[in-house]
């Protein structure tokens, strides 16, 4: 295991957390626009936004014409296609080429610019003495942050089970708050990877490091399905 030493918090930033957002918001722009026939309800409820992606979509029909031309209406790409699409790589989880290290990530396609963000941690963010003692016991997912926050991202057993309670119980009408589908083998965030990401070993050295970021509170409650964490708190943003 390597250690980066961060002299404080606010230091901890391998790139800037702008980018990080902007790189957020417009791989979960592209899988809306993509998924766009089924977010029927919740664009009923955000008339101006329903004029936006319109546009968007539009815009991205002109683009690919060429290619769309044999087929009617809008095209469906799978969350993988849609990453490559916009932001040139894909990612997913298979057999680690590392001993004994399990599942790994692995990049499947494109290329990957240095200074990109390539996956997300997902799971239940705990605060500072939150109950998790039986969700620790024999779990390796449990990823401390360096302000105390805990984030829980077993997709197995008592953890999985209190991530889909708390994720269900902040839905609000249609809109989600958070994304469930990490915890199944078919993902709707295809960068929702992250806990799979092992560490460096004596023979291959890390090429990835991580880097804790906080969502805005001004970010799009329609996007917000494509979150792949929920906290354990309910009266905690």
């Amino acid at each position: 295991r390597t250690l980066r030493y961060v002299p404080e918090s606010s230091q901890d930033k391998i790139i800037a957390d702008e980018d990080v957002f902007e790189t957020l918001l417009k791989t979960f722009r592209a899988l809306f626009i993509n998924d766009l026939s089924r977010q029927a309800d919740i664009l009923a409820l955000l008339p101006e936004v329903k004029c936006q992606y319109l546009e968007l979509l539009s815009v991205e029909q002109k683009r690919s014409e060429v290619n769309a031309c044999h087929h009617q209406g809008q095209h469906v790409f799978s969350p993988e296609e849609v990453l490559f699409n916009t932001l040139g790589f894909t990612v997913s989880r298979d057999r680690s080429s590392l001993v004994s290290a399990g599942t790994g990530v692995f990049v499947t396609r494109g290329f990957v610019p240095r200074g990109t963000v390539v996956s997300m941690y997902p799971g239940t963010v705990y605060r500072k003495h939150e109950p998790i003692f039986f969700q620790s016991l024999g779990n390796p997912f449990i990823f401390r942050c360096i302000d105390g926050v805990l984030i829980d991202g077993n997709d197995k057993g008592l953890s999985r089970s209190v991530y889909r309670s708390c994720s269900r119980r902040d839905q609000l009408g249609p809109f989600q708050m958070s994304d469930e589908s990490w915890l199944t083998a078919t993902l709707q965030n295809p960068l929702a990877v992250g806990q799979y990401v092992n560490n460096c070993s004596h023979e291959k050295a890390a090429n990835v490091c991580y880097q804790e970021f906080d969502m805005p509170g001004h970010f799009p409650v329609e996007l917000k399905q494509y979150l792949p964490n929920i906290v354990y708190s309910h009266d905690i943003e």
